[in-house]
């Protein structure tokens, strides 16, 4: 890597971080009014794991089984350059 690609890297990696948290923004707004958390981090230039954890608060009935959960943050992702490699939900989910 050369010093001339390093500070294009920064603001590329920081536009890919907000493009998931906006397309992830309106899940976490709903996972946190049921109590849980919904967070996500890369797992390779293109793939990112989301995790679902619950709070002292969280809604036990309101997850829906992984197999959904997979399918709506896929869709949620399309216009991001990531894809989802998992979601991981508490209790290893339904």
């Amino acid at each position: 890597m050369t010093e001339a690609t390093r500070p294009q890297e920064a603001p590329l990696q920081e536009t890919k971080q907000k493009d998931v948290d906006a397309a992830l923004a309106p899940f976490t707004e709903m996972m946190a009014a049921d109590g849980y958390l919904l967070s996500w981090e890369p797992t390779a230039e293109d793939r990112i794991v989301v995790r679902i954890d619950a709070t002292a608060e969280a809604c036990a009935d309101c997850l829906v089984p992984t197999r959904v959960m997979e399918a709506i943050m896929s869709t949620a992702l399309e216009p991001t350059p990531y894809t989802l490699e998992r979601v991981e939900l508490p209790n290893g989910g339904h």
